[in-house]
């Protein structure tokens, strides 16, 4: 009977130690986290965000985004390596202004995108940067007018030249329309071409598997009080194919655009106004025509990526969520603290898990930092070594306590 007891005692501690640490694990949801920023405080006050993120050749990580010093009121494009656990390797600033997307080149490099100011101090330029594996700018190139362009999104060409899409005010009305520029891989202009329908905002660009591209824009056609979703599909010269609308007759925002592997495309945002608004992801076939779309209530959706098993996975302001193949919410976690926090880019790892990177003011030093959040293919760690210690003690009370039992009935 003494048995029985100690017994079930034993496997009722284990079993709670258990369920304590098993809550504990939901709720922190990560492998770990990090923060990048300058110096802060009385001297030096900085707000830093990051854009893009790109996994490394080495099992490490790249950040782009921008650092500001508010005491001086200076913004400059910055570039974060870090190795496999998120500790800075090294760091580089490259003169004003703000990059927005970044990718690996052919050539074990980055490039960079972006603006910075032109020569008048009111207005921006397209900016690209190339550099090598360690950081150091190979070239840097400008693109614009006398108004204000601003680049967004970049990818590296099948010809190991660029695309780059972002705003330009070069137009009949004065509005943003979209601009596409394409360059050899010195970043020398090829072609550009524009397109709008009304005033455009925030694109989105991936070159598709035909050679051509695809743009994913906030569009407020003219006259119109509400936005929705625009896709432009054009061939490998930038001349449009042809182009579709997602809404109602809500502000409609969009954020992410993929090429799935069915050739299809993907695109995530959100639409409805401020109280009702819902992150939304539409499917689409190869011409763009919607095949599916579903709504959920988990943030605002600011990227995008297919995964490894044909579902999504979508950063939604401090959390990330995972769906099926036909957009069926499967899990969703979050990160954030009790400051504002946001992921502004996601990353499906070799490991089978996530990365994160945006900004967050719940874990910086009185401003904003770069954040980088790591997971595990489910958004949290793995099975936890801790449960062996617990498991070892229990068996090894247990063990004790029945030899014990056994020694006494055999001497009497």
């Amino acid at each position: 009977m003494l048995f029985k007891k100690l017994f079930l005692a034993s496997t009722l501690r284990f079993v709670l130690v258990s369920l304590l640490f098993v809550g504990s694990v939901g709720a922190s949801s990560e492998l770990w986290s990090q923060t990048y920023g300058g110096e802060h405080g009385k001297v030096v006050y900085t707000f830093d965000s990051a854009y893009s993120l790109v996994e490394t050749s080495d099992g490490g990580y790249a950040l782009a985004g921008y650092t500001r010093n508010a005491n001086i009121h200076v913004t400059e494009g910055w570039l974060v390596k870090t190795d496999a656990n998120g500790d800075v390797v090294w760091n580089l600033t490259y003169g004003e202004g703000i990059f927005r997307s970044l990718v690996k080149t052919a050539d074990g490099g980055f490039a960079l995108a972006g603006s910075t100011s032109s020569s008048s101090a009111e207005n921006s330029d397209f900016w690209l940067v190339k550099t090598d594996a360690d950081g150091n700018v190979v070239w840097n190139q400008t693109y614009g007018g006398y108004e204000s362009d601003v680049g967004y999104s970049l990818v590296q060409t099948s010809d190991r030249g660029y695309a780059l899409a972002g705003l330009t005010k070069f137009s009949l009305f004065g509005d943003d329309d979209l601009w596409l520029v394409k360059t050899d891989m010195y970043g020398n202009v090829e072609w550009n071409k524009t397109y709008g329908l009304g005033y455009e905002e925030n694109p989105s660009l991936v070159q598709t598997s035909d050679g051509g591209y695809a743009l994913a824009s906030i569009t407020t056609p003219f006259g119109g009080g509400a936005s929705d979703w625009w896709l432009v599909k054009t061939d490998l010269n930038g001349d449009m194919e042809w182009n579709q609308i997602y809404g109602g007759k809500s502000v409609d925002r969009v954020y992410s655009l993929i090429e799935t592997s069915d050739e299809g495309f993907a695109l995530a945002g959100f639409f409805g106004y401020t109280i009702t608004a819902q992150s939304w992801l539409v499917k689409t076939d190869a011409n763009g025509d919607m095949e599916w779309n579903q709504t959920y209530s988990v943030g605002d959706f600011q990227a995008l990526v297919e995964t490894s098993d044909g579902g999504f996975a979508l950063a939604a302001g401090e959390g990330l969520a995972k769906t099926d193949e036909n957009g069926n919410m499967e899990w969703n976690q979050t990160y954030g603290g009790d400051e504002y926090d946001c992921f502004h880019a996601l990353i499906e790892t070799s490991d089978g898990g996530y990365a994160l990177a945006g900004e967050t003011y719940s874990f910086s030093v009185g401003a904003s930092d770069f954040w980088l959040v790591k997971t595990d293919a489910q958004g949290i760690p793995e099975f936890p070594s801790w449960i062996i210690l617990p498991l070892i003690l229990t068996v090894t009370t247990v063990v004790a306590i029945y030899k014990k039992r056994l020694t006494k009935k055999l001497s009497v």
